[in-house]
């Protein structure tokens, strides 16, 4: 089984200039808690989560109007190829302690996002359960 048969194409993108306040109604209108920041070709350059807007926008005390995707992203990003095989990447998500990748073309442009949950739903269910504990146990 590869990538393709489990990531949410297409996802919702911002750039790094676009306000928080954008980024946070791209989460709201797309029902998502991540939102890829990509520069003018496309490519991924860092990722913005709900919990990054929390943490280091609302609970630093700055002001989210005057805040951007970069003021908050996280960077620099794991990618896979559409080429990848879900094998393997369980095994980068676990690796790397990551709860979703995103997934590039051949010109490393965005097109993709695959979750913990593309893998629940894909109905593997041991795999799941191992990529759960890999992505969720303390590193040492």
């Amino acid at each position: 089984m590869d990538i393709r048969s489990v990531m949410t194409p297409d996802p919702a993108a911002c750039q790094a200039d676009s306000p928080v306040r954008e980024v946070a109604r791209l989460m709201l209108e797309n029902d998502i808690g991540l939102v890829p920041v990509i520069d003018a070709a496309g490519r991924p350059v860092g990722t913005v989560t709900d919990r990054d807007i929390a943490l280091r926008v609302v609970a630093e005390g700055r002001d989210p109007q005057q805040c951007t995707a970069q003021d908050c992203m996280t960077s620099p990003v794991t990618t896979v190829s559409l080429d990848t095989s879900l094998a393997d990447a369980i095994d980068r998500m676990e690796a790397g302690q990551i709860r979703r990748l995103l997934v590039v073309d051949t010109e490393g442009r965005l097109c993709g996002v695959v979750a913990q949950a593309d893998v629940a739903l894909s109905g593997r269910d041991r795999k799941t359960a191992e990529l759960l504990r890999g992505v969720s146990e303390p590193k040492h």
